[in-house]
């Protein structure tokens, strides 16, 4: 699981606990590791790369607002990454666009929220139906 994020704080100490308590491999990016990076913008890049080239099959992306993060994340070819604030719209997000990297806000997420969602995301599998296929498709 890729995660990164632009600063380190209280949350994003806890979604890697949770991610490593849920038996994920976590691989870290950004201000996340020691002298890392902490320009949102290389960060979510970085992650959405191990996303995209198959190193990890989801991130997670985090910065103040977390529209930066998943803006930068979606740059990179193979990234579907979503802003997501609530356990429904991440379940959303993993069922009709396949989403496969999270992007959350440091400010506006608590951490009951963020595992409420990270149950929601990894609960939850992309559908089927044709027409949202084609159309997720249509995205690649």
């Amino acid at each position: 699981m890729a995660f990164g994020s632009d600063e380190r704080t209280p949350l994003t100490d806890a979604i890697d606990a949770e991610l490593r308590e849920r038996g994920h491999e976590v691989v870290r990016f950004g201000a996340l590791l020691p002298g890392g990076d902490d320009a949102w913008t290389h960060v979510a890049r970085a992650a959405g790369d191990a996303v995209a080239s198959g190193d990890c099959t989801y991130g997670i992306v985090c910065c103040w607002s977390g529209t930066g993060a998943s803006i930068a994340a979606n740059k990179v070819r193979g990234v579907r990454a979503a802003l997501c604030g609530d356990a429904a719209t991440a379940q959303a997000a993993r069922v009709w666009n396949d989403a496969n990297v999270l992007a959350l806000s440091l400010r506006a997420t608590s951490i009951e929220v963020m595992r409420e969602m990270l149950d929601a995301w990894f609960g939850s599998s992309p559908t089927q139906d044709l027409k949202y296929r084609a159309m997720i498709d249509e995205l690649q």
